[in-house]
């Protein structure tokens, strides 16, 4: 066992001689010479510091020393650091009468290199100031450096990027129309709406490189219906509204200079509406055997607001509920009435529907006039056979409505001739009816129509 740990001993023994050797008997030579120094000049060392002011000048002269050793950065009392600054805005300087300048980057990152407590004064103290400087420039395309303007010495500093390529292109003016876009209108009060905007000017002078107002298609203002406070009818003025160029994709144009460049807008807020009738539409089929005797909705009529055009155009709303099913008399509470397109504000929303059913029953309506949609302006049609230009129709409801109610005046028959060429065509009957109570379908329910063209 012994034998196999020998080499072992000897290997650190040797460590030993040469640590001992060069490191530990050299310090103790040095340590013993300096002491016995000490011992020798002890005396002498203590008459002089027991001189008045040998300590204070000592100590002065020491932090002399240190001072200049930290000020020349040959003594760092903290390792380097970095800081960057992210998109600080480029100072431009050109001649804006002549020249449009097309390149220029939003902002440039400032990366500040050196000492923590450097940085940190450049940062807190400093203007950050980055300029490109184009007034010797002519035109045409170039690449120009960026240079930053700091007051400290003592960082060093990087640009992203640090050099940009410009275009530089003669300014020409044009004069287009201006036109004007309502932005957050739906945040007005929902019982208002905008009838009319009036600008302070129609025209305006937009102003940049032939290149670029070759791509402006229009001139919008833009209005803040968001700003608008009032509660009911009145008018609202808007000053200082920004105006926006805009290309035919409807994408912004920047670069793009305008005289003026803010307008004045006028804007005319109306409560404008009117009462329109509820009625209940249908979804789903009647339960075997069953139809519906009479629909009634708990809210006759509502005020619907909006712009007079669209709410003029509204006949009636529809409250629509599911049948499927349905076999006998029930009430369908907080039934949905549809808001119409346009429609801003409706007096009500919600309508209680009360349905009574019967027992079904059909009666067969003879000779109703065949109607033709959606035939192209420069064809003509005509059915095949004399007895195909009337139709009969089965309609289906309770025995006292369709008897009683229902006539000639509530059916509609007719044919789609949409997207077909001359010739002869079969195609489908479709019947529709007035009322929700009752259902239709046509005896005959395919007919032959010619087509040919008007001028032949």
């Amino acid at each position: 066992m012994s034998k196999i740990f020998k080499p072992f001993i000897k290997f650190f023994q040797l460590i030993y001689r040469i640590i001992d050797k060069i490191i530990v008997t050299p310090i103790c030579r040095i340590i013993y010479k300096v002491s016995e120094v000490s011992k020798n000049n002890a005396g002498r060392v203590e008459k002089v510091l027991n001189r008045p002011n040998i300590l204070i000048y000592l100590s002065l002269i020491i932090a002399i020393a240190l001072f200049l050793l930290v000020d020349r950065q040959v003594i760092n009392l903290k390792d380097t650091d970095a800081k960057i600054i992210e998109n600080q805005p480029i100072e431009v300087n050109y001649n804006q009468e002549a020249y449009v300048v097309e390149g220029i980057p939003e902002g440039v990152d400032i990366t500040l290199i050196g000492s923590k407590s450097a940085i940190y004064i450049a940062t807190q103290l400093g203007e950050h100031n980055v300029t490109l400087d184009l007034s010797s420039y002519s035109l045409g395309t170039w690449k120009v450096p960026l240079k930053y303007n700091h007051s400290s010495s003592s960082i060093d500093y990087k640009l992203d990027p640090s050099t940009v390529t410009v275009t530089i292109s003669e300014k020409v003016s044009e004069v287009k129309t201006l036109g004007y876009d309502l932005m957050n209108e739906n945040k007005l009060d929902n019982k208002l709406s905008i009838t009319d905007v009036k600008l302070d000017t129609n025209e305006i002078i937009v102003k940049s490189s032939q290149k670029i107002l070759d791509k402006v298609a229009v001139v919008k203002a833009l209005i803040d219906a968001s700003q608008i406070n009032l509660k009911e009818s009145g008018k609202y003025t808007f000053d200082s509204v920004p105006l926006v160029a805009y290309d035919n994709q409807g994408n912004k144009l920047d670069n793009v200079e305008m005289v003026p460049t803010k307008v004045s807008a006028t804007v005319t807020i109306d409560s404008y509406h009117v009462k329109k009738p509820v009625v209940v539409v249908t979804s789903g089929t009647m339960s075997n055997g069953k139809a519906i005797a009479s629909l009634t909705s708990s809210v006759k009529e509502v005020d619907v607001y909006g712009e007079k055009s669209l709410v003029d155009a509204i006949t009636s709303v529809e409250a629509v509920v599911d049948i499927t099913n349905v076999s006998e008399n029930t009430t369908l509470d907080n039934v949905t009435i549809v808001k119409p397109a346009g429609v801003r504000l409706m007096s009500a929303e919600k309508t209680n529907v009360t349905i009574e059913v019967g027992n079904q029953a059909q009666r067969t309506l003879k000779g109703i006039t065949l109607h033709q949609a959606g035939l192209s302006s420069d064809l003509s049609a005509g059915a095949s056979n004399v007895e195909d230009k009337y139709i009969d129709v089965i309609i289906t409801g309770v025995e006292s409505v369709i008897n009683n109610d229902i006539s000639e005046e509530n059916i509609y028959a007719y044919v789609d001739l949409t997207n077909l060429k001359s010739g002869e065509h079969s195609v489908d009957v479709i019947v529709e009816v007035s009322d929700e109570r009752v259902t239709a379908k046509p005896v005959k329910t395919k007919i032959n129509v010619k087509i040919k063209n008007k001028s032949s």
